[in-house]
């Protein structure tokens, strides 16, 4: 609807150019919205006011000039007002919003899709937690909104590919294994000295228990050896469980990549040498340092360390020179808030590298504040030093999990309360929208028993669909492509959940005031046809979240 009143604009100012009504033909990008105030219209422009610079008008009178050059050949204006200094308030006509129905019953489960990416080759790299304990909360968070923005950027004709990094090489994993091999150790009673930053969660003790029971005493003789082993049999155990708590999430990824792959094919030297032959890095108090500072960044990056081991950033720099390397036209990265001071060293790497930093974008998650019934949960007794995600989907379920944690902006913290989160009411966010879609289908199943199965347009029917609820409801499902295509364009799932739980609002409104199957065929055939599209619409969005939508609840 906006972009058809932006042609009548565009063809009436024209037109008011060549009857002499305007004196220039200089016209800006026509712009409309919804007016706050719905006295004021469906849909308002302040085009007038921006010209009258150019055209040396009063707006008002420039808005009556483009009013008397408006054509309507199809009859979507109801009626037009100039307001203030020269708002242009259009009212649609009722029976204009109509054919919005035929075509989302006829677009389905495309509606709102749209082609802005143009094919274009983009990954999404999400989690990526280090293989050396279970993922938490946060990292849930962060799996959702990946996946979500994923799944956006398909619907907007994207290419886009899922990948996980495996941070399986370095210190960490080094760390893990002693961990293990220690809490190993005291298993046949030895007793050891358990330095504080080991990791510490009881997950450790049982993987230990694990290694025990596969290798018996035999990693005793050789601490060496033995730490070696069990960081291998750790990190495999720890990502396998990663893997499985992702999966009973709904997060799927085209690609688990492997830190440890880069070293293995010297991607990480044959970056470095590349720096040394450029003179992007240079060697200070025995250690190699890459010129961040001369690519925008606060400071200069040690790559290599005085001890000759490797960075992470230096394999960081491997890896995503790597990700371009694959033809990848665009690269976002999902990130955790803690991690904003990295983004421009990543940025100098890219550019340093010969590629255009423009191309990269981080997405920064903000923490999660578990609550249960508002107050602050403790501590998980079984990991030690945090709330697993698996032990939060096993109690509110994948669907409330995933649709909460995209309740709000990812750069805003997010209260996630795990009581709220499993009531049966419309104060649970997630329950209020899947219910309209339970609804409507009970809605529809009591159809079938009157013998109503074939919901379709019908002229006599749709036409009856002249309440005010009947048009607000029709305009909110109108709202989606519109929804979709900016929450695509900003990386902002949250908007879906938002327009959702709005959606759902003007459900409830419609249906506590109107009944669906009335006593009259036709308009029982009409409010069929539109509950039935508000129905294909709620799971559309819900599908775009990850989230189902059930038929009963």
């Amino acid at each position: 609807m906006k972009q058809k009143i932006k042609a009548l604009i565009l063809k009436a100012a024209t037109a008011a150019y060549e009857n002499g009504d305007l004196p220039s033909p200089a016209f800006p990008p026509v712009e409309t919205e919804e007016p706050k105030i719905a006295t004021h219209g469906d849909l308002s422009t302040n085009m007038a006011m921006i010209m009258a610079s150019v055209q040396k008008m009063a707006p008002r009178k420039i808005a009556d000039a483009i009013l008397r050059n408006i054509e309507d050949p199809e009859g979507l204006i109801a009626k037009t007002e100039i307001a203030g200094p020269g708002f242009i308030n259009f009212f649609i006509s009722p029976s204009a919003w109509l054919p919005v129905l035929r075509h989302v019953h006829e677009s389905d489960t495309s509606y709102g899709r749209s082609e802005m990416g143009n094919g274009k080759k983009v990954q999404v790299e999400f989690v990526s937690a280090n293989p050396t304990g279970p993922l938490h909360v946060g990292h849930g968070r962060g799996a959702a909104v990946g996946d979500a923005v994923a799944s956006l950027l398909e619907f907007c004709g994207y290419d886009v590919q899922r990948e996980y990094y495996i941070n399986d090489s370095g210190r960490q994993i080094s760390t893990l294994g002693g961990s293990v091999f220690l809490r190993y150790r005291e298993l046949f009673g030895q007793t050891v000295d358990f330095p504080e930053d080991f990791y510490q969660g009881d997950y450790i003790r049982e993987i230990a228990a694990q290694v025990r029971a596969e290798k018996g005493e035999s990693l005793l003789g050789d601490e060496a050896a033995g730490i070696s082993c069990c960081a291998r049999f750790a990190a495999d155990t720890i990502l396998t469980g990663i893997r499985q708590d992702l999966a009973d999430f709904g997060v799927r990824f085209d690609n688990w990549y492997s830190e440890q792959t880069l070293y293995d094919a010297d991607k990480v030297g044959q970056s470095i040498q590349a720096f040394r032959e450029k003179g992007t890095v240079y060697e200070e108090e025995g250690a190699l340092w890459f010129r961040t500072s001369d690519f925008g960044d606060e400071k200069d990056r040690v790559v290599v360390r005085t001890n000759g081991q490797t960075t992470y950033f230096a394999s960081d720099i491997a890896y995503h020179r790597d990700k371009f390397e694959r033809g990848l036209e665009w690269v976002i990265d999902v990130w955790g808030a803690d991690h904003h001071g990295y983004i421009p060293r990543i940025k100098a790497a890219i550019e340093a590298t010969g590629y255009n930093p423009d191309q990269f974008d981080v997405i920064l998650v903000q923490l999660v504040n578990l609550l249960r019934g508002g107050e602050p949960v403790a501590m998980s007794s079984r990991a030690g030093e945090f709330v697993t995600l698996k032990e939060v989907v096993d109690e509110v379920g994948r669907d409330a999990a995933r649709f909460i944690f995209l309740t709000r902006h990812y750069e805003s913290k997010l209260d996630f309360d795990l009581e709220l989160a499993k009531k049966k009411t419309n104060d649970n966010p997630v329950y209020y929208v899947q219910y309209v879609h339970a609804r409507i289908s009970s809605i529809i199943a009591k159809a079938a028993e009157r013998g109503i199965r074939e919901i379709v347009w019908k002229d006599e029917s749709v036409a009856l669909l002249k309440e005010p609820e009947d048009i607000q409801l029709i305009r909110a499902v109108h709202r989606y492509p519109e929804v979709i295509e900016a929450a695509g364009r900003l990386m902002e799932p949250h908007r879906i959940t938002y327009y959702l739980m709005e959606l759902a609002a003007a459900f409830h409104a419609y249906y506590n005031k109107h009944k669906v199957l009335t006593d009259d065929p036709d308009l029982t055939g009409g409010r069929l046809y539109l509950v039935l599209a508000v129905r294909k619409v709620i799971r559309n969005g819900l599908s775009l979240l990850g989230v189902s939508a059930p038929e009963k609840m």
